[in-house]
């Protein structure tokens, strides 16, 4: 694996409390061939303490793509998706927006936030499938990610919500 090669196996992180959907997920990511590792959080707040290297995950990369579910137990993923776009460190992850609401206000205040991507649950497998694999050509193959600074901000705390 060239350096260039191990610079685009950047973790994705799922953020998800439903065990179906982790579930659901893996297997589209296994079936899609996505090597990325997948790091699964289960509420907004481990969420937002993996991006910013906070407690248990002071060591973790900095993930490359956020799969983030909005109805999340202690911190919910507008809150998730606000902190993390209005942070100059942050704000350049890519989060997609994965979640069961259908609702127009939902989708306008993702993407007020600067959500990348909206995807309604539940998506078909197979569709599902085609999406993961088409994340995976388009951010390992020809996206120009920036390059991850050593630590930064490692200490800071994102802007509040």
């Amino acid at each position: 694996m060239s350096p260039s090669d191990a610079a685009r196996t950047f973790p994705i992180l799922l953020v998800e409390d439903n065990d179906d959907d982790v579930l659901i997920t893996k297997r589209a990511f296994a079936k899609g061939h996505v090597a990325n590792p997948l790091v699964v959080v289960r509420d907004g707040d481990e969420a937002l303490d993996f991006v910013f290297r906070r407690g248990r995950f002071a060591d973790a990369p900095r993930p490359g793509l956020i799969l983030l579910d909005l109805n999340l137990p202690r911190v919910d993923g507008f809150s998730v998706l606000r902190a993390i776009k209005s942070n100059p460190e942050a704000r350049s992850i890519p989060v997609v927006v994965l979640t069961t609401s259908k609702r127009d206000e939902d989708v306008i205040r993702c993407y007020s936030y600067h959500a990348n991507t909206y995807i309604e649950k539940p998506v078909e497998f197979d569709r599902f499938v085609h999406v993961v694999q088409n994340f995976h050509l388009y951010w390992n193959l020809t996206a120009t990610l920036p390059k991850p600074a050593e630590r930064p901000g490692a200490d800071a705390e994102p802007k509040a919500a």
